[in-house]
């Protein structure tokens, strides 16, 4: 019987290496993962979230999901402890993704999950601004000057090369700093206008707002918004309650998973009463299939949440593998040669 079983290990480095961020191709992907999911073909289990501290949402989560067609099955583990940087001089988000095959069940691959986790929050934050902001959009502001921020300018940037304004605010303007510097490297033709803090400054002329910040505050103000403007909520409660009461489309990667979450705003609402299942317009892959329409008039105030949903992450996850694999990276793992009873009849149980 051959019960060997080879993994291949991905790191953040192999993706690199092997040079696979080509953005808009990873947007149809999600797409296309999205789509599949409204025509029954994907799997998708409930996430399980073990939460450390209510108030700061510190939590790893285990996210299964398979994509049928593929025949490929995935878990996602991926921990959020915000207090990371300041405590610790870490990165607060990390993940790993395991992928089997549903043919034998046998695992192939572990892919790093932190650049998929920033990849995929970032990608459908774009895909709902490309339904839902204004084409012309030119203005952006971002509350959060992190890593998800930052990766949230770039593919934003990437589907609306108007932007030529950034308005960048934090909680310290020092974050605020190193975004712009890393930013200005990458995107000479965008004018970077630091706030000092204020999260009024940052929203009130964009045409384009994201909040990606890891506290749980209402930062984002309803009278901080101008007709117009498309709002990517992207974690946890970002915003005051009248953001989402102002808007003219509310729109979820998907509502059904979302609502029962305590941590986004919108959930929060739903479960006090001040929101109802009527009142979120569509999810996502409604208005990519066309079944209902996106943006309909320039004066249009939408409002996009995604809760993140696992088999996007494995959708990535898989294309990050065969991307890397045909260039010959990654590192093989033998995790068994043998049959495991082999090994256990050796064993003196006597002892």
């Amino acid at each position: 019987m051959d019960n060997h079983i080879h993994v291949k290990l991905i790191s953040l480095e192999d993706i690199y290496k092997t040079k696979c961020f080509d953005l808009k191709q990873i947007i149809q992907i999600i797409e296309d993962a999205l789509l599949a999911y409204s025509n029954n073909e994907i799997l998708l289990p409930d996430k399980i979230s073990q939460i450390f501290n209510e108030g700061l949402q510190t939590r790893i989560n285990c996210m299964p999901s398979t994509l049928l067609k593929e025949g490929v099955c995935g878990v996602k583990w991926v921990s959020v402890f915000p207090n990371n940087p300041k405590l610790y001089n870490k990165q607060n988000v990390s993940g790993v993704i395991l992928l089997s095959e549903i043919k034998t069940g046998f695992p192939f691959a572990i892919v790093d999950g932190t650049l998929i986790t920033a990849l995929r929050t970032a990608c459908l934050g774009a895909i709902g601004a490309k339904y839902l902001a204004r084409k012309d959009s030119s203005v952006y502001g971002t509350i959060g000057a992190g890593e998800q921020a930052k990766t949230h300018f770039l593919v934003m940037k990437t589907l609306f090369p108007n932007i030529k304004t950034c308005y960048v605010s934090s909680r310290s303007n020092e974050s605020e700093l190193r975004f712009v510097d890393v930013m200005k490297a990458k995107f000479d033709d965008v004018e970077f206008i630091t706030c000092n803090g204020d999260y009024d400054l940052a929203s009130r002329n964009a045409d384009i707002i994201v909040t990606a910040v890891s506290c749980q505050a209402p930062l984002l103000k309803a009278d901080s918004i101008k007709p117009g403007t498309f709002y990517c909520h992207v974690g946890g409660w970002e915003d005051e309650y009248d953001v989402a009461l102002k808007a003219d489309k509310i729109v979820c990667d998907d509502w059904s998973s979302l609502k029962h979450r305590g941590s986004p705003t919108i959930a929060r609402m739903y479960e006090k009463g001040l929101l109802k299942d009527s009142d979120i317009y569509a999810n996502l892959p409604d208005i990519i299939s066309g079944k209902k329409l996106g943006r309909e008039t320039d004066l249009e105030f939408n409002y996009f949440n995604s809760i993140g949903l696992s088999f996007v992450d494995v959708a990535v996850a898989n294309y990050f593998y065969k991307a890397v694999t045909s260039k010959g990276l990654g590192t093989d793992w033998s995790l068994q040669e043998s049959d495991a009873f082999d090994v256990l009849k050796d064993l003196d149980f006597n002892k």
